[in-house]
């Protein structure tokens, strides 16, 4: 892993150096829906990431143990991405992110009724998705 220079010995400053930029964020929360994403996967996504800004982000997350490149089952030209355990662990924090978001905007519907059912029991809601995320984990 390389050196990552930080502004500060803040938690917040710090947790934001690793995966504080728009792009790792909706890198991790591609692969926590899709628990594993081709280079490809995420170049379809709805923000249209720019190719240079992926392979920078992409890179950035795998030094920081965020994620995984794995070889591709199916193609030798292609990985495969996964979240490692340490990935898998900014679930909550994605989580509280879309709560907020719920607040404040408007949602689609589809994250509206994930929301409702993190509402009835949150602790519950997310240590069922991380052991199903976790299952991924080789």
């Amino acid at each position: 892993m390389s050196a990552l220079k930080k502004r500060s010995d803040c938690p917040i400053s710090c947790s934001l150096d690793v995966w504080g930029d728009k792009w790792s964020l909706l890198i991790v929360r591609d692969l926590m829906f899709s628990k594993q994403c081709t280079y490809g996967d995420f170049l379809k996504s709805e923000e249209k990431i720019a190719t240079n800004i992926l392979a920078s982000r992409l890179l950035m997350l795998e030094e920081n143990g965020i994620i995984t490149k794995q070889n591709h089952p199916d193609s030798k030209a292609k990985v495969l991405y996964k979240l490692t355990r340490k990935g898998i662990d900014l679930l909550p924090v994605l989580i509280e992110i879309n709560l907020w978001a719920e607040k404040y905007s408007d949602i689609p519907e589809t994250q509206k009724l994930i929301l409702k059912e993190v509402k009835k029991d949150k602790e519950v809601y997310i240590k069922s998705q991380i052991e199903e995320l976790s299952k991924e984990i080789i």
